[in-house]
């Protein structure tokens, strides 16, 4: 047997104690979150009647590392360390000097890296007396890791799934209902926010996060989960990174992007090191040509979801009422992108890619088919810059290490790959003239520089 190594798997005691918070990190102040109403800085009490104050607390913190509490930890064993692998078969299929690694959360319980802040999240609330969740859910790996998480903690799950997802993915829906959730088709009739948005049948994010939102703060026992965007959801996906510094040292780390919690899991730990100097790592993030957020989005504030419910993020936006084209990769359907990701973006220290759907499942098929995991259509779009990279690397004539993330497994998804194998997979355009519109409706805020 050959002794060219595939493998890399750390042992229960190295689950990384702490997570790693990059707010420490960044130079000056960040653009503060503002009062959807006044407008004004929100403050702790602005967020505490849908947010536990643990939780509010780990958002605003400037302390470099927060320490992961025991049940969280024990929690994590369930699926924590995750895998390294290396692509050998990959590299050899590409013809390329590069080295390949992949950071596997496909083993989890609900198959994506999403349980990872899920389990914290309905930790904290647990704690605070909570009884019940609200949230909403793209392609159905959030709703699938807050309903798994609940039922770990003993709170109720209730979960708004974005229309066109709704329709494609409905083994993820059994998922969350075998797990004791209650899921609902977004916009719903529900909600008084799902019932203002009918006109737009596929759904939003932005849409299913209204409704979660407007739910959980009309009850006092209820709270809302947030699977992506905000600093302590990015904190609690650190875990991912801090684990694969177990591999070479990367030239390149690659992940795809929609609200930013894989993309910061995976290389925030990695870029704290670029920060303070101690390497000269790139970074790139892959997203959708139809929800091209970091590469055509402006950098404004903006509303977190359709109808204006939530405070205003300074991030890259393609405008809060945007509602995307109903591509696969569902869970990158999301008209703006995490603040931390946002101004490391502006900083130059993020390159961002956007990539359109048969390409992303082109790199999808060639990935499965030399290694083996069907991907999800979200971490699709990250092999295919990877492709760029190694493909560049051959060109170039030298050995570079190449790092992504493969967030989540496909076998919920074969829908999509029956359509790209039958010829049948579209490939949205996004105009400038939907574009132009969404941007006009940005609501008044301070500019951003």
């Amino acid at each position: 047997m050959s002794e060219e190594r595939v493998k890399f798997v750390l042992d229960e005691p190295d689950i990384p104690t702490h997570w790693v918070n990059l707010m420490a990190d960044l130079p000056g102040e960040a653009p503060p979150p503002l009062h959807p109403g006044t407008k004004e800085p929100a403050g702790p009490d602005d967020l505490s009647p849908i947010f536990p104050m643990a939780l509010i607390l780990q958002e605003v913190s400037a302390e470099p590392e927060i320490e992961i509490p025991e049940p969280v930890r024990e929690a994590y064993k369930l699926w924590r360390p995750t895998p390294l692998f290396r692509a050998r078969r990959l590299e050899r299929e590409l013809d390329t000097p590069a080295h390949i690694y992949y950071k596997y959360e496909g083993g989890t319980p609900p198959g994506s890296h999403k349980p990872n802040t899920a389990v914290a999240q309905a930790y904290e609330n647990a704690q605070a007396g909570i009884k019940k969740l609200t949230t909403e859910t793209g392609a159905g790996q959030w709703g699938s890791a807050l309903a798994f998480a609940c039922r770990l903690f003993g709170l109720e799950c209730e979960v708004w799934m974005v229309g066109s997802s709704y329709d494609q993915k409905p083994y993820r829906r059994s998922m969350m209902e075998t797990w004791g959730a209650t899921v609902h088709r977004s916009p719903s009739e529900v909600t008084e926010s799902g019932r203002s948005q009918a006109g737009h049948p596929t759904g939003s994010l932005g849409i299913a996060i209204s409704e979660a939102v407007e739910v959980a703060a009309q009850n006092a026992d209820t709270n809302y989960s947030l699977g992506s965007v905000l600093n302590h959801v990015l904190l609690h996906q650190t875990v991912i990174g801090q684990e694969a510094m177990a591999g070479e040292e990367p030239d390149v780390v690659v992940a795809c992007v929609g609200g930013g919690s894989n993309f910061g899991g995976l290389t925030f730990p990695f870029l704290r090191r670029v920060m303070r100097g101690d390497a000269k790592t790139r970074f790139v993030a892959a997203e959708p040509a139809a929800c091209p957020t970091l590469t055509r989005g402006v950098y404004a504030y903006d509303f977190g979801d359709t109808v204006g419910l939530t405070p205003l993020m300074p991030m890259y936006t393609l405008g809060h009422g945007f509602v995307p084209p109903p591509v696969h990769a569902g869970g990158l359907r999301y008209h703006g992108d995490s603040p931390l990701v946002c101004g490391l973006v502006k900083q130059g220290l993020i390159e961002p890619r956007a990539y359109k759907q048969n390409e992303t499942f082109d790199a999808a098929v060639r990935f499965a088919r030399t290694e083996g995991i069907i991907p999800a259509p979200e971490p699709a779009h990250a092999i295919r810059a990877v492709i760029e990279e190694a493909e560049a690397a051959r060109e170039a004539g030298e050995s570079r290490v190449i790092l992504f993330g493969l967030c989540g497994h496909g076998n919920f998804d074969l829908s999509a790959y029956d359509a790209y194998l039958a010829g049948n997979l579209e490939d949205p355009e996004f105009s400038q003239a939907d574009l132009d519109a969404a941007l006009a409706a940005l609501p008044e805020a301070p500019a951003l520089v």
